[in-house]
């Protein structure tokens, strides 16, 4: 087996890392300091770091297309002018509950988005997971805690997600051209006995869910059927969520939060709230757009 080689992507220290995403258009990754409201994208060969203050918390990214991205806030799904970083508010998710935020959300194959609510103080019971296809938006699950590891097999058959608080990975059936959960959800990972919490994933060609185990200090590979066949250590406690980076997609980025630490703790994780990338042979995948409309 390929022995993993993990790196810093960016030193850019996020209070609470998460939501990367690539788009291999402009070879960027972009992702999320979420309790501080900011949107950060670093060229993957250039390095360059650019950081957008958004003035309220965000936390997942979609293309729609070369001009336009969808962005998952607090308040719901924003459009964002790529040329002047405007949003402008396309369906409001939760708006009137101001203790709510978005949390984990990713695109379906199909081009539908799951958007994934949680309260801000991680009260229990009080997110969601919702779906949105071209202007329609449906609660799909309630009474989630944090919601998390929302992905998706390549030909859109099977969806993934969890209540970190529960330490199960679910998988259930998905309808590939609304991608609609079909039928009951099944426990696809235990994790209720090993360190850490489930928290994002991405799933890669063949069928590899790849997770980022908060407070476990990994990033995990797990087979279709649930077998774990790798684990790879991070250089950070608390890694947060996986994304495919660079031409091939063949790598994977890995943002991490130093949130919850306080000063003594941050000492002991120096690197906590960096973003990583892994070099390892990975038959990974480009997001797909999102359709708004």
């Amino acid at each position: 087996m390929n022995e993993a080689i993990v790196s810093v992507f960016s030193d850019h220290v996020c209070q609470l890392g998460e939501g990367p995403s690539y788009d291999p258009a402009t070879d960027a990754l972009f992702w999320f300091d979420i309790v501080n409201g900011l949107l950060l994208e670093q060229g993957v060969a250039s390095g360059v770091l650019k950081i957008h203050e958004l003035g309220q918390m965000a936390s997942a990214i979609a293309i729609v297309d070369d001009r336009r991205q969808l962005i998952a806030t607090e308040t719901g799904l924003h459009v964002r002018d790529v040329a002047t970083g405007r949003l402008t508010l396309h369906t409001a998710i939760e708006a009137d509950n101001a203790l709510t935020r978005s949390n984990d959300s990713r695109v379906h194959p199909c081009g539908a988005f799951w958007v994934g609510t949680m309260a801000k103080d991680e009260a229990k019971g009080a997110g969601s997971i919702c779906w949105f296809f071209k202007g329609e938006l449906r609660k799909l699950y309630s009474e989630i805690t944090v919601s998390n590891s929302i992905c998706f097999s390549e030909d859109g058959t099977i969806a993934y997600y969890t209540d970190t608080s529960t330490g199960l990975l679910m998988r259930v059936a998905c309808d590939p051209a609304t991608g609609l959960p079909v039928g009951e959800s099944k426990v696809f990972v235990d994790h209720r006995h090993s360190k850490g919490y489930v928290d994002g994933s991405v799933v890669d060609r063949d069928g590899v869910l790849w997770n980022a185990v908060w407070g476990g200090k990994a990033v995990k590979a797990y087979s279709p059927d649930g077998t774990l066949l790798r684990e790879i250590s991070m250089p950070a406690g608390q890694s947060s969520c996986p994304a495919f980076v660079g031409a091939k997609a063949d790598r994977l980025a890995v943002t991490s939060a130093w949130k919850g630490k306080d000063d003594k703790q941050r000492k002991l994780d120096p690197q906590a709230g960096m973003t990583f990338l892994i070099d390892i042979p990975v038959n990974g995948r480009f997001e797909p757009r999102v359709l708004i409309a």
